[in-house]
């Protein structure tokens, strides 16, 4: 594993194949932004071969033609699939955002992936490894994932790589930090006049060899002797970490009695606890140097991930059901099984038109054939179920801006499929003669709301279908047409995933938008008891309207709605008429009586009125009514009721003081706090949802990323006239 001989590369110029579930490793990048993941991902395509020095592929354009929005904002904003093959293996390397914004896109990466490359920079502080990442480290934690450390950036570090080292094994180690340990130790050249040395090299601690790259072209010479003892400790410690994890309970003693361990033995038991989860090595790289072919530690990489990183065979498939929840046996990952693939991710190609990016977690996956298409239960979001057949178009492994042509997808492979127009992002794909719905991964739920417009009439006949295309390719993104607020919604994971939003509404879809004021679905009730007279008298020739009638309004308890009430004696209000007086009031409850929001949580009882036997009609007792009630509403006090929403807040307990100073100074009313595993809070809040309009931006500067919460509706209360004051003034200006 990484102190092999050089291994063979793949054939430049065609797509890597895999014929069994054996030969594949999938491995997802993981890191924040700016770690190196993209230029590690391009260094391990040109020492596998892949791409020339320029870091083009042979039949044209780059390794990084992705996204035309990721070029202009110099950031990865989806998932990225690049598939190599090194020692006959074919290795799907998925390259994540590593900002905190497009989440969505790294969960995907890691439901298609069976490994996991965690990616830190050395350029910064030993202490800023993100918040972000520990929680996806976690993650993976939890699910038993395999995963390795890259350290990159270490020609501009100011982190030393012994001391990253220390704090990834304080840090992710958890109990055990001898579980997290550097297979390799990085070895600097002669100092530069401006005191820079360059890492040239790396000194394997397993096989005592010194591999040299710094001719661009990896070379293994022997240490010399003033290098042994500044790796003995390093090794030892290693050899104590591998034997600690390995399944020869007898091995420890042995080293420890002073035997020599056979270097095989180690290598073996290594990459078997790596493949388990339970040993993460530290490895560090960097791409070639100007004119090289091999970028420092990229041959010791691709050892580990075809060595140590485990088949798609050790991996345990998700769940699966029929598409009305009847529960069918697990799905192995077998070529000859029936058919089981899941989408993974969905993009648009302005030529191709739809490409869904699809793992393979059973049977073969063919161009042409006919598949059924299982929804995924995300209807709250905007996407609708699915249970319909399709026709597979052409199967394709993606290279930046290309896709070649490829012949199948076996079982634990991934490849793009063409042209499926109903699938979604989390859909399964299956037998058409025995549909299957896999358990879907779970999804951040988007706290960041957007409102839009139509920016002309054109624009609003294809806002529809481009809203529908957007949310399909994004299920993070959800979809929200309020019938409160009458507005268009999406909802979404923060500031940077709302800017990528509107520029494919607008360029991909030929789609613009406004963007427009946020509104929460305020609502009006009376503060005390009022009365009110309406009439309605015209005479204009012929028939005229005439209609009077007189209320009483009183307020109710929350959560009362609107009670009409008839009280009329004497026939003052003929019977006839009662329901066209009530249809006028609630109409007007429904318009608002102070700043045009919804009146509720009020009893309106009809007392008496006059009719013409002529005259009166339904419209006329409908708008005397409505009159009615406007009167009565300009002589009492209205009370503005804004929504309340439960806030439940996970941060660092590091973090919980300004989080809760944070939500005091939103109104909000902490109702108490809990600890949620090691190290975490639960602080539970009812704050005003004006209040909470860009929370899921604030929360990430408050908590430095490390924070979540969640939010549901818990009722509407009164506002505070301060507050109710501002909002009026608002009303009465216009906007």
């Amino acid at each position: 594993m990484g102190d092999k001989a050089n291994a063979h590369s793949g054939a430049a110029g065609r797509a890597p194949t895999a014929d069994r579930p054996s030969a594949v490793r999938n491995v997802v990048l993981v890191g924040h932004s700016g770690s190196g993941k993209t230029t590690l991902v391009e260094a391990l395509a040109l020492t596998a071969g892949a791409v020339n020095r320029a870091g083009r592929v042979e039949d044209g354009g780059t390794l990084s033609d992705h996204d035309e929005i990721e070029h202009r904002q110099q950031r990865s904003v989806q998932l990225s699939l690049v598939p190599l093959e090194w020692d006959g293996v074919k290795i799907n390397l998925l390259d994540t955002p590593g900002y905190a914004d497009f989440v969505g896109e790294l969960r995907a990466g890691l439901r298609a992936a069976d490994a996991a490359l965690f990616v830190v920079s050395a350029a910064q502080e030993a202490d800023a490894i993100a918040g972000s990442t520990r929680m996806v480290w976690e993650e993976c934690a939890a699910v038993g994932m395999p995963r390795a450390i890259v350290v990159t950036h270490l020609d501009t570090a100011r982190t030393g790589f012994d001391e990253l080292t220390s704090v990834c094994s304080a840090m992710f180690g958890g109990d055990d930090p001898d579980a997290v340990l550097p297979l390799y130790l990085p070895l600097s050249g002669a100092e530069a006049p401006d005191g820079h040395a360059p890492t040239t090299g790396l000194v394997g601690l397993l096989s005592e060899r010194i591999f040299d790259y710094s001719t661009g072209v990896r070379q293994e010479n022997a240490p010399d002797e003033g290098q042994r003892p500044l790796i003995a400790e390093a090794r030892n410690r290693l050899i104590e970490g591998i034997i600690a994890e390995s399944e020869d309970e007898t091995l420890m003693d042995r080293y420890l009695g002073g035997e020599d361990i056979d270097i095989t033995s180690l290598i073996d038991d290594l990459e078997k606890a790596v493949a388990r989860g339970t040993f993460h090595p530290v490895l560090a790289a960097a791409p070639a140097a100007d004119g090289g072919k091999q970028g420092l530690g990229t041959v010791e990489l691709l050892d580990l991930i075809t060595g140590g990183f485990p088949t798609p065979l050790e991996r345990e498939a998700p769940a699966v059901t029929t598409p009305d929840g009847v529960p069918r046996p697990p799905v192995t990952c077998d070529p000859e099984g029936p058919l089981v693939a899941e989408v993974v991710k969905t993009a648009s190609d302005p030529y191709v038109g739809r490409i869904s990016l699809v793992r393979v977690f059973s049977g073969t996956l063919r161009p042409d054939e006919t598949i059924h298409v299982s929804g995924h239960g995300l209807s709250d979001r905007g996407h609708e179920d699915h249970d319909v057949d399709e026709r597979v178009g052409a199967l394709t492994a993606p290279f930046g801006k290309q896709q070649r042509q490829l012949s199948k997808c076996v079982a634990g492979d991934l490849a793009c499929v063409a042209k499926l127009g109903r699938a979604e992002t989390g859909d399964t794909l299956s037998s058409k003669d025995d549909p299957l719905l896999m358990e879907p991964w779970t999804m951040p739920d988007p706290l960041l709301p957007l409102a839009i417009e139509a920016h002309s009439k054109a624009d609003e006949d294809r806002l529809s279908q481009g809203l529908a295309r957007l949310v399909a390719e994004d299920p993070t993104m959800r979809l929200e047409q309020n019938q409160a607020t009458h507005q268009v919604v999406l909802w979404c994971l923060g500031e940077a995933h709302m800017d990528v939003a509107l520029e494919r509404l607008r360029n991909r879809y030929g789609v613009q938008v406004d963007a427009v004021p946020y509104k929460v679905a305020l609502r009006e009730t009376f503060g005390a008891a009022s009365a009110g007279r309406g009439r309605h008298v015209k005479q204009s020739g012929g028939h005229g309207q005439y209609a009077i009638c007189e209320i009483d309004v009183e307020p109710l308890p929350t959560g009362s709605g609107i009670e009409f009430v008839d009280k009329v004696v004497g026939g003052a209000v003929p019977r006839q008429f009662i329901p066209s007086v009530e249809k006028g009031v609630r109409a007007q409850a429904a318009r608002g009586v102070a700043a045009g929001h919804p009146l509720v949580d009020v009893r309106i009882t009809l007392r008496d009125g006059k009719a013409h036997s002529v005259d009166s009609s339904d419209a006329a007792f409908q708008t005397a009514g409505a009159l009615a009630l406007r009167e009565a509403a300009a002589e009492a006090d209205i009370q503005l009721l804004e929504p309340v929403a439960e806030v439940r807040v996970l941060v660092p307990d590091e973090y919980v003081g300004p989080v809760m100073s944070d939500l005091s100074g939103r109104r909000g009313r902490v109702v108490g706090t809990e600890q949620a595993g090691q190290g975490r809070t639960l602080v539970c809040a009812e704050v005003p949802e004006i209040e909470i309009g860009r929370y899921a931006v604030d929360l990430r500067s408050v908590s430095h990323g490390t924070g979540r919460f969640d939010r549901s509706y818990a009722r509407h209360e009164p506002m505070p006239s301060h507050v109710a004051e501002k909002v009026r003034e608002k009303a009465g200006k216009g906007s």
